[in-house]
């Protein structure tokens, strides 16, 4: 597909020409602030700056406090309380480091969930969406394991739980299980390994963030009418855009100093509100919380995981039709990790033509109704394993697959979609360029 055609950057200096020839960074940057971006997105579009500025806010903090932090089962929990009293600004850099993953995945989610609604994951967008999910399940696997660091009763314990899912796994279970340990059960090795690997995948998210940035400016950006940018000549796109500096630029700036005033209000006088109290306990092997729970951005796919149990008749028919090989503890595994797989095949699991839920009356019902579950999967993964809150969860968890898995193709053919606007300017001038005798409207029949 061409790209939307732009002013190209020329190098003018002799300085800048010798750079040009060899190094064209000055470009690239050229590209990416000048990139011409449809006129018409809303303030659902200002979460890929938040999503920008936390993970360099999380590796900068990370870097510095790992300076401090000793991975190690008899000095991790002391050295924690060591940056938390001794090490200048030592306190403030673990709550941003710790808050900054609950805005991270604040974020994450607002965007996917923006992602979904106006049709982003679709054609030509399928790689930028798939590039998306992973960088998601990176920042689950980076968040997991810093959650494991301080070693507090429920770091302890949630890295016991979660890693025994692995041991679910039919014949490759153990081996995987103890290869992710360095051993028999959670210690020191564990420690060390988790450790590890939170320092590494926050830079390989950035690099997954540099390739998703370049695949949505090789197709575009998408937009509230999932119409496309026209593409047939300078003009037409002229009409359909504006660059994204200074415009979208400062809306984004703007956006986000809002959302940092809440952000650093929490930080600075609720900083434990998120925390769990018993993992300001030292990890104690031979003491079991009462009730363990992960962080809460983990709790919709943590309540899926626990909705699947043996008495459910479809764990039932599956352990029967496989020989007992698939129990419910492993089909909780899978329901838990295709929850996130169905999210990343939306692009083929939606059949309809139209791309924004704004012209599709049917699914704003259905995607609501998902909204309003998720966050109750949320509320329910982090109460007891016991009714009703059992039967809540699995039916939670039911329609998050059906949603994916039967509406979204079925609404492709039954739904009758809205009139649309022919062009994104049509669209930014019916919302913002009113007439001097009223809004400016389109009528387009209902294909």
């Amino acid at each position: 597909m061409a790209g939307i055609p732009h002013d190209q950057y020329e190098p003018k200096s002799n300085s800048e020409k010798w750079l040009h020839g060899r190094l064209p960074i000055v470009r690239l940057l050229y590209d990416t602030l000048m990139i011409p971006t449809p006129k018409n997105l809303n303030w659902m579009w200002i979460w890929g700056i938040v999503l920008a500025f936390c993970l360099v806010l999380q590796i900068i903090t990370g870097i510095v406090l790992a300076m401090h932090y000793t991975p190690h089962v008899d000095m991790a929990f002391a050295s924690i309380e060591h940056i938390m009293r001794d090490v200048n600004g030592g306190h403030f850099l673990r709550y941003l480091h710790m808050n900054g993953a609950s805005l991270f995945f604040v974020a994450v989610y607002a965007h996917i969930f923006r992602g979904l609604y106006y049709g982003s994951y679709k054609a030509p967008r399928e790689i930028t969406w798939i590039i998306g999910m992973l960088i998601y399940l990176c920042m689950m696997g980076t968040a997991f394991m810093g959650y494991v660091l301080p070693w507090g009763q429920m770091s302890f314990w949630g890295a016991t739980v979660i890693t025994g899912l692995f041991g679910a796994i039919p014949l490759v279970g153990e081996p995987i299980q103890t290869w992710l340990l360095g051993g028999p059960a959670v210690d020191n090795a564990t420690l060390n390994r988790f450790f590890s690997l939170h320092y590494l995948l926050p830079f390989v998210i950035a690099a997954l963030v540099a390739v998703h940035i370049w695949a949505f400016h090789t197709t575009g950006n998408s937009n509230p009418t999932g119409v496309e940018v026209r593409r047939t000549s300078r003009a037409e796109a002229d009409k359909d855009t504006v660059s994204f500096w200074p415009y979208f630029v400062i809306k984004d700036l703007f956006a986000l100093a809002v959302i940092l005033i809440v952000f650093f209000a929490v930080v600075g006088f609720m900083p434990n509100y998120l925390g769990h109290p018993d993992n300001y306990i030292e990890a104690d092997p031979l003491v079991t919380p009462a009730h363990i729970v992960p962080e809460w951005y983990f709790l919709p796919f943590y309540a899926i995981l626990r909705a699947f149990t043996a008495d459910v008749w479809v764990v039932q028919a599956t352990s029967w039709i496989t020989g007992g090989i698939v129990d419910a503890k492993f089909f909780g595994v899978m329901a838990m990790f295709g929850a996130i797989a169905v999210m990343a095949l939306a692009p083929w699991l939606d059949t309809s033509s139209v791309r924004s839920g704004r012209y599709r009356p049917m699914l704003k019902w259905w995607f609501a109704l998902l909204v309003l579950d998720f966050f109750a999967l949320m509320w329910l993964g982090a109460m007891p394993a016991e009714e009703p809150y059992a039967t809540f969860s699995l039916i939670a968890a039911a329609y998050w697959f059906i949603y994916f898995l039967v509406i979204l193709p079925l609404l492709g053919v039954i739904e009758k979609p809205l009139p649309r606007p022919d062009t994104v300017e049509e669209d930014f001038a019916a919302h913002y360029a009113p007439k001097a005798g009223g809004a400016h409207t389109f009528v387009k029949p209902a294909e």
